[in-house]
């Protein structure tokens, strides 16, 4: 850890991001074999007692399976800060109370979190502080520059964290050893060999009480802008010279400035859809728009597929589609690289079970490689055959290692500040032909696979 972070202050210390993946995240990073000490702040609107924070802390270490005396110890001694820090006089306070070189954790809402960094435009931060920041980062690319600009003038971009938690997932991590270390498998990662793309992440889960953000948001900006675009990033990139935070984001960096709707049409490249109401896993949902808080003028979806290439020798004419959704049958989370088809079979092998599948599953973590061979009883029939291996377990869940790498001052994980724009850059077509009706809205049952018009 960095000598001169000694000090994490939560903002947003009653949300529910914080008891629900925030604390449960440092819970497993104290517990775990690095090492860290700190002194943990609280810091929220709401009135809270020290003693009624500290119970909230060690609850959510317990959640997250932490129980060590380390943990045990930070909660003890951690401490509540009433204060609104849209308020320059009361974030001044929270300041001036901390021990040392802070890192800030806006666990806000957006629109909390540009008050906040607004008011420290206007007192200013102690030298060498970092800040930690939950997506989104901007509404649109205008915005999202805005914001770049308003970090920089309060901190270094080395000491900007902008979290996006699926960096910190093993399985995309681990995309790195397989293409990487693998001369298999990166001979063939090109479109000389890969047909297609698909990154898809469906859920289960609903609206789940959070109308507030999501209903603004919709599936294209809440998963695709985002997550979906960075894991592309990861899948696509060329390999870097070294896993330093400045190859990595910049190989990064260089795909997602690549990248562009496909052919150009951002009609033809989106779907977009709504779920209706039914049941999934056992449990009734109503109709999206029925949701309490949701606005049916808004017309969010929940579900939405945006098709993308990448403009650069590696990939020309491979179209990536990227996909998430609500409420569906499945959860289906996963990186499919299909492959083409053999240029030539020869006369007498039968059967045709498809082309060549790698599939890199984001939930649970394994990885499958379909290959045709040939199959029982006939030696000249082709049958389909899965190879496949289960991911181990990190040491650390997402919140973990991004908090990791807050307090070790290592950017590796969080994403740059160009990226977020080139995310935005990329799906702003999209969004645009969305608010223009030029693309329907088609429905699905909640419980589906999705619309049936997709299929």
């Amino acid at each position: 850890m960095a000598d001169h972070i000694g000090t994490l202050v939560v903002l947003g210390a009653g949300g529910d991001l914080t008891k629900r993946l925030l604390l449960p995240g440092l819970g497993q990073l104290l517990d775990s074999s690095r090492g860290y000490d700190l002194t943990l702040v609280g810091v929220g609107f709401d009135p809270m007692t020290d003693e009624e924070w500290r119970a909230r802390v060690l609850d959510s270490f317990s959640a997250g399976g932490a129980s060590g005396s380390r943990a045990k110890s930070v909660a003890r001694r951690s401490r509540y800060v009433q204060a609104d820090v849209s308020d320059p006089s009361d974030f001044r306070r929270v300041l001036e109370s901390v021990d040392g070189v802070p890192a800030l954790y806006f666990a806000l809402p957006p629109q909390v979190t540009i008050a906040a960094i607004k008011t420290l435009e206007r007192i200013g931060v102690p030298e060498g502080t970092v800040l930690g920041l939950e997506k989104p980062f901007g509404t649109d690319l205008r915005s999202a520059k805005a914001l770049n600009r308003r970090l920089l003038r309060l901190v270094p971009e080395k000491h900007i964290h902008r979290i996006d938690h699926f960096l910190g997932k093993s399985t995309v991590l681990n995309v790195l050893g397989l293409r990487f270390a693998n001369r298999v498998f990166e001979r063939v990662w090109s479109a000389e060999d890969v047909a297609s793309v698909d990154i898809t992440f469906d859920e289960t889960l609903g609206l789940e009480g959070r109308a507030g953000y999501y209903d603004k948001a919709g599936a294209l900006v809440d998963m695709i802008q985002s997550h979906l675009l960075l894991v592309l990033a990861l899948v696509a990139m060329e390999p870097p010279s070294s896993l330093d935070a400045d190859d990595l984001r910049g190989s990064m960096a260089q795909a997602l400035r690549a990248t562009r709707v496909w052919n150009g049409d951002a009609v033809a490249a989106g779907r977009r859809a709504r779920y209706g109401a039914g049941t999934v896993e056992g449990r009734k949902l109503p109709a999206y728009i029925k949701e309490a808080g949701v606005h049916p003028e808004l017309e969010t979806e929940t579900l939405a597929e945006v098709t993308v290439g990448i403009e650069n020798w590696r990939w020309a004419g491979v179209p990536f589609r990227l996909r998430s959704g609500k409420a569906l049958a499945d959860r289906r989370q996963q990186i499919v690289l299909t492959f083409k088809e053999v240029p030539h079979r020869p006369y007498g092998l039968t059967g045709d079970p498809g082309p060549s599948r790698l599939t890199i599953a984001l939930n649970p973590d394994g990885i499958a490689l379909d290959i045709n061979i040939n199959g029982e009883g006939d030696p000249f029939g082709i049958d389909r055959v899965v190879l496949d291996a289960t991911f181990g377990a990190g040491e650390l869940g997402p919140y973990g290692e991004v908090l990791h790498g807050i307090l070790n001052g290592d950017t590796t994980l969080s994403v740059r500040a160009d990226a977020v724009e080139e995310c935005w850059r990329i799906v702003g077509p999209v969004l645009t032909a969305w608010r223009k009706q030029e693309v329907p809205i088609d429905g699905y049952r909640a419980g589906s696979t999705g619309p049936a018009v997709w299929r």
